[in-house]
């Protein structure tokens, strides 16, 4: 796992997983707002908010997503 700073022409999806670096801990993005420099996340004490400088884009290469993905069953969607 590699992680990256995240630049003018990057954008972090909703749902999408970035490390925080002040607290050094994965949390989930709930919204991206490069006019405001803000980025507000989930993490485990809650939601909060803080700037775009803060966060770290994580970089799977192609092995690491395969192994990621997961089977799901074609007719129902579980997994």
């Amino acid at each position: 796992m590699e992680l990256y700073e995240i630049t003018e022409d990057l954008k972090v999806s909703p749902g999408e997983y970035v490390m925080h670096m002040p607290t050094k801990s994965l949390v989930l993005c709930g919204k991206f707002t490069r006019i405001q420099n803000k980025i507000r996340a989930l993490g485990q004490r809650g939601m909060f908010e803080d700037s775009i400088e803060n966060f770290r884009k994580i970089k799977l290469d192609h092995e690491e997503r395969l192994a990621r993905r997961e089977a799901r069953c074609s007719k129902c969607g579980k997994r």
